[in-house]
C-alpha cells in the first residue's frame, strides 16, 4: 500500500465546507464575505482568557502579514495556513506527493485533505512553543487561583483556545474561498494593513493610540506645537524626513502604490477566437506579474518561522545561546546568524548615520544582500511553485482554455499547440515577476511605510485590493449577461 491508500480514510474525512452546488448570486457572496470579515474583525479583539500581563509578539514586525491579533483568539493569524502550503508545495514541487490534481477527483479530494491536515499539524507545532515556551503568552496567576488548575492548567486553556483561532480561521478562508468574493487569507491581510494604515495616518493619542498619526503630526508641526527644532537643520530635516514627519514613508507608500498598479497593468495579450460563438473574440493577458504577490506571503512566512525559532531558543537557551547563532537585545536580534537572516524592516535598521543601530557599515550591507538574495530567489521561485499548484502552468491553462471552447487564430484547435504558444510566455513572466516583487518588498521595507504596515504587507494589500476589484467586475459581469457563464465556464 503507498501512502495514499494508507491515508485516504483520514483525508477523504477531514472537514469541510460544502460547495455550492450552483451559480451563487453576486449580492450573497458580497453577504458572506462581509459577514466572515466582521466576524474576523471581533474575534481579533477577543483576547484569550487566562492571559497575563507583558505579553510579547513573537512576530513582532511579520504580524501586519500574518494577520490576526497579538494575545486573541486569532493569536496565529494565517500563520498555520501559509506554513502548510510552504510544506506542500515544497512537497509538490520536488514531486514527492504523486498526486495529479488536474485530471483526478480522488487526488484532488486528498490533496484538500491533506492540505487542511497541515494546517492543523502547523496550529499544534506553532501555539504549542508560543503558550508553553519562553514569556510570549503568560498565564494570569489570578485566573489559575480562582479556577484552582494551576498555571500549567491555565496556559492549556489557552493553548485550546490558540488552537481553536487556527481551526476556526482556516474555515473562514474556506467560507470565502467557496461562497464569497475573493480569498480569506488575501482579505484577512487587506483588513490587518488597512486598519494599521488608516491608524498610521489619523490615530491620535488622546484616543488611546501609542502615537500620533501623520495627519496630526503634521497639524502640530504646522501649528508650532511638535518638538522638532528648527525645520531647516539638519537635525529638523531627519525628524521631517524620517522621524515625525514622515515624509520619505508617506511617498514610499504612493511609490508603490503607483507601481504596483503599473505593473498590474503590464501585460502580454494572446489572441482568442470562439469555436462556439463565430465572431466572438478575446484575449489572454499574461501579466507581468503573474503569480500575483501572492507567493511573497510564503517567503515572508519562512523568514517570520526562522525568527520565530530563534526567539524560541533564546528563550530556552538564555545566555547559553552561541554568539554565532544569535545574539539579542530587547527581544531583538543585534548578531550571529539570525541577525543575518533577519529582514531590513526600517530605515533605522541600515541608516547607521540615523544613530538607530549599532551595528557596522559592514554587517549592514552584508544583512541587506542577504535580505534581498533571499526574496529575489525566495520569491521566483515560490512563485514557479504558485503557477504549477494553483494550474495558472501553461498546461493547465491550455486544458482551461480550450475546454471553454477557445482556441488562438491560425492555429489548430489543439491544447498542446495552445500550451506550446503560452510556454514562450508565462515561464519567463512568473520569475521575473517573482524576483520584481522580492525587490519592491525589500525596497519598501527599507524606506518605510505609513503605520509601520511593513512593504510586503503594502504590496499585498495594494495588489490583493486591484484583482478583488477585477474579481468583482467579472461578477457583476456575469451576473448582468448570464449567458456568458455558460460560455466561459464560469458556473
Amino acid at each position: 500500500m503507498g501512502w495514499k491508500e494508507t491515508a485516504e480514510p483520514i483525508l477523504t474525512r477531514m472537514p469541510s465546507v460544502r460547495r455550492p452546488e450552483g451559480h451563487v448570486p453576486f449580492k450573497r457572496k458580497l453577504a458572506w464575505t462581509a459577514g466572515v470579515l466582521v466576524l474576523y474583525f471581533f474575534l481579533t479583539n477577543v483576547f484569550l482568557y487566562g492571559l497575563g500581563t507583558g505579553s510579547g509578539d513573537l512576530f513582532g514586525r511579520f504580524r501586519s502579514i500574518l494577520a490576526g491579533g497579538q494575545g486573541t483568539i486569532l493569536q496565529l493569524g494565517i500563520g498555520p495556513i501559509v506554513t502548510g502550503s510552504i510544506v506542500l508545495q515544497l512537497l509538490g514541487g520536488a514531486d514527492l506527493l504523486g498526486l495529479d490534481t488536474q485530471n483526478n477527483p480522488r487526488d484532488q479530494v486528498l490533496y484538500q485533505g491533506l492540505q487542511k491536515l497541515l494546517v492543523i499539524v502547523m496550529c499544534v507545532l506553532t501555539g504549542f512553543p508560543m503558550v508553553f515556551a519562553g514569556n510570549f503568552l503568560p498565564a494570569d496567576p489570578q485566573v489559575a487561583q480562582q479556577l484552582g488548575i494551576g498555571l500549567l492548567g491555565v496556559k492549556w486553556l489557552m493553548f485550546l483556545q490558540v488552537f481553536a483561532g487556527g481551526v476556526l480561521i482556516l474555515f473562514m478562508d474556506e467560507i470565502i474561498s467557496k461562497w464569497g468574493v475573493g480569498s480569506g487569507v488575501g482579505l484577512f491581510i487587506i483588513a490587518g494593513v488597512s486598519q494599521s494604515l488608516i491608524g498610521g495616518l489619523v490615530s491620535v493619542p488622546a484616543l488611546g493610540a501609542q502615537q500620533p498619526g501623520l495627519i496630526p503630526t503634521w497639524i502640530s508641526i504646522l501649528l508650532g506645537n511638535a518638538n522638532t527644532g528648527p525645520l531647516l537643520s539638519p537635525s529638523g530635516l531627519q525628524v521631517l524626513l524620517f522621524g515625525q514627519g514622515q515624509i520619505i514613508a508617506l511617498f514610499t507608500t504612493l511609490l508603490i502604490f503607483v507601481i504596483v498598479v503599473y505593473a498590474e497593468s503590464v501585460r502580454v495579450e494572446i489572441p482568442l477566437s470562439n469555436t462556439r460563438v463565430k465572431g466572438a473574440r478575446g484575449r489572454f493577458p499574461v501579466k507581468l506579474i503573474y503569480a500575483s504577490v501572492l507567493p511573497m506571503i510564503l517567503v515572508r512566512a519562512l523568514q517570520a518561522n526562522i525568527q520565530f525559532l530563534g526567539r524560541i531558543l533564546r528563550a530556552q537557551l538564555g545566555n547559553g545561546m552561541p554568539a554565532w547563532l544569535g545574539v539579542y537585545s530587547s527581544g531583538q536580534p543585534v548578531g550571529g546568524l539570525f541577525y543575518y537572516l533577519a529582514p531590513i524592516q526600517t530605515p533605522g535598521q541600515w541608516m547607521w548615520w540615523l544613530g538607530q543601530t549599532s551595528a557596522t557599515p559592514p554587517q549592514i550591507m552584508a544583512r541587506v544582500a542577504v535580505d534581498l538574495t533571499f526574496m529575489v530567489i525566495g520569491g521566483a521561485i515560490f512563485a514557479i511553485f504558485w503557477v504549477e499548484t494553483t494550474d495558472m502552468g501553461p498546461e493547465a491553462t491550455a486544458q482551461q482554455i480550450h475546454g471553454s471552447g477557445m482556441q488562438i487564430p491560425g492555429f489548430r484547435q489543439n491544447p498542446q499547440v495552445i500550451e506550446t504558444v503560452l510556454e514562450r510566455y508565462i515561464p519567463q513572466v512568473t520569475v521575473i515577476g517573482g524576483a520584481l516583487v522580492g525587490v519592491l518588498a525589500v525596497f519598501a521595507n527599507m524606506m518605510g511605510t505609513v503605520g509601520d504596515v511593513s512593504g510586503t504587507g503594502l504590496l499585498l494589500t495594494v495588489s490583493i485590493t486591484y484583482k478583488l476589484y477585477e474579481e468583482i467586475a467579472e461578477e457583476q459581469l456575469m451576473e448582468m449577461h448570464p449567458m456568458m457563464r455558460q460560455m466561459f465556464g464560469s458556473d
